[in-house]
């Protein structure tokens, strides 16, 4: 089978497509024929080597963290699935099992490539409802479920002032369209007009850019920043105000810079907020949407992870098989 493969630690350019075999499902997985996958941070900062303090890589390495596909086989054990099922969700390559949880947890022979093992007894796998596009379902399960749990744990009142830093990601896309029925007044950054634009479109009421924070905001969410620059985020926040934030790894309270405000840091690799049926069932109704900013075949997938690192993009970019 073709795969997106890493041979050594580097930037995105030293990806390859290579050749590599199929891999077979053993007790309690599926083998997964994917139809599409999408490219997510992680896939290459850990190519990059940022996360070496927490392992070390041994190549060849296939990354790919989100899917749809079919179920093409099961192994021993398995009763969710069966040979035909269309699925999709989340899961990290089995080297990266330190992020993964340790109930059930989701891991993966890695997404990007023509066929890939899961483990079936997890939340963050599920049935793909019919009327949510492969691309559109390969696109949401890592930014659809931080953005529901994100707005879920900030619990927003009306009234409130929200700003949404790192608006124009996946997550954010997918975020303010759930913030724009909360009946709170929402900030959101942009590095254009033009950007700027597309958030409004999506539930946003005001733009500003990322050295323009306001002051004296009920709630901030972080979708971007790491733990050097959350204290300019913290600034933005009325005393008794609320830090939301998806950045990996976890912050401290001191980090923050005070002390006179709450910090709730989102990382549900248990699914305890929910899992992959939630999210099937908030696409399906509508509720929940992926903006995609670009669509790539697997043959143009080093291409597709290198404008990724290396162009501004409004949304995901996804790679189809």
């Amino acid at each position: 089978m073709k795969a997106l493969v890493a041979t050594a630690y580097g930037p995105p350019e030293q990806l390859s497509i290579a050749e590599l075999a199929v891999p077979r499902p053993g007790p309690g997985q599926i083998q997964v024929k994917i139809a599409a996958s999408a490219i997510n941070p992680t896939d290459v900062r850990v190519v990059a080597g940022d996360y070496r303090a927490l392992t070390e890589l041994e190549f060849p390495y296939v990354p790919g963290n989100e899917f749809a596909g079919t179920v093409t086989e099961t192994g021993p054990g398995v009763t969710g699935y069966q040979a035909g099922d269309e699925v999709f969700g989340q899961a990290m390559p089995r080297q990266l099992s330190f992020v993964a949880g340790t109930n059930r947890p989701s891991l993966s022979t890695g997404a990007l490539a023509e066929y890939a093992v899961f483990e079936a007894d997890t939340p963050h796998l599920a049935h793909r409802p019919a009327n949510v596009p492969v691309e559109q379902a390969a696109a949401l399960p890592i930014a659809g479920t931080a953005a529901y749990k994100a707005a879920a744990v900030a619990g927003i009142r009306p009234g409130e002032t929200v700003l949404v830093i790192g608006a124009t990601g996946g997550v954010g896309t997918a975020l303010l369209p759930l913030l724009a029925v909360t009946q709170a007044k929402i900030i959101a950054t942009a590095a254009t007009a033009a950007d700027g634009e597309i958030l409004r479109g999506l539930g946003a009421d005001e733009i500003v850019g990322y050295d323009d924070y306001p002051s004296d905001v009920d709630v901030v969410l972080n979708l971007v920043l790491h733990h050097d620059r959350l204290p300019v985020a913290a600034r933005a926040l009325r005393p008794g105000g609320r830090l939301v934030t998806i950045i990996f790894p976890e912050p401290t309270q001191d980090q923050l810079g005070r002390d006179d405000v709450e910090l709730h840091y989102l990382l549900d690799a248990e699914g305890k907020l929910g899992g992959m049926r939630e999210i099937a069932e908030a696409a399906a109704s509508g509720r929940l949407k992926v903006r995609i900013t670009g669509s790539y075949r697997l043959d143009d997938a080093v291409q597709a992870a290198v404008d990724y690192m290396r162009e501004h993009t409004v949304g995901k970019i996804v790679v189809t098989m």
